[in-house]
């Protein structure tokens, strides 16, 4: 099965991640007890966590600058609010009143973003396709990376799902006289980091 996994590319990968978290969104949708609905929300977070750790870490800053580059901040950004509510999501319990609510508006939101990087037409994939990058490469290298992050979930897990776009409520902004953070695409840019 590895050995399978290292032969797809990149996008052959992120398309298959797709495929499971629709199909765990569809379980979800469909369980009637609260354990199991609290189980699938638990590892529909992690399959997605997980994926917006390879787009973030490998697959984005590879095709930076060979696709529009509107596009791959408007991906960024919807991954930010993707992450809050995995967080919202693994805080929570089934128990908790808006549970169910959060689950489903991730599902919308995971919708639109894999609608615009699966777009025929104009898609995030299309153009990464018709880009000068090496798709193969990146998707040993995305398969590796997955391989660890899920070991690392299986052990200790994996820390709450950090925002890279968004600045906070408790960050201070550039009319308090300090930068705000710097976006993903600017040049020496670091996640999470707020320069100044």
């Amino acid at each position: 099965m590895a050995e399978q996994e290292m032969s797809k590319d990149a996008i052959d990968l992120l398309m298959e991640d797709h495929r499971t978290v629709e199909g765990l969104f569809s379980q979800f949708e469909a369980a009637e007890a609260d354990q199991e609905k609290q189980q699938l929300a638990q590892r529909i977070c992690l399959e997605l966590k997980v994926h917006t750790m390879l787009e973030e870490e490998i697959f984005y800053p590879a095709v930076r600058g060979k696709v529009e580059d509107d596009l791959l901040d408007e991906a960024y950004v919807e991954h930010d609010a993707a992450k809050v509510l995995i967080n919202e999501i693994e805080a929570g319990g089934a128990e908790e009143a808006f549970q169910s609510a959060k689950v489903k508006v991730l599902k919308e939101a995971i919708e639109h973003h894999v609608e615009e990087e699966e777009d025929e037409r104009k898609g995030l994939f299309v153009q990464s396709r018709k880009a000068d990058v090496d798709l193969h490469r990146l998707g040993e290298e995305m398969a590796a990376r997955k391989a660890e992050l899920m070991q690392e979930a299986e052990g200790a897990g994996l820390p709450p799902a950090e925002t890279r776009t968004f600045l906070g409520v408790d960050q201070p902004t550039a009319e308090e006289g300090t930068d705000v953070a710097t976006p993903p695409s600017a040049p020496g840019a670091r996640p999470g980091v707020n320069p100044g």
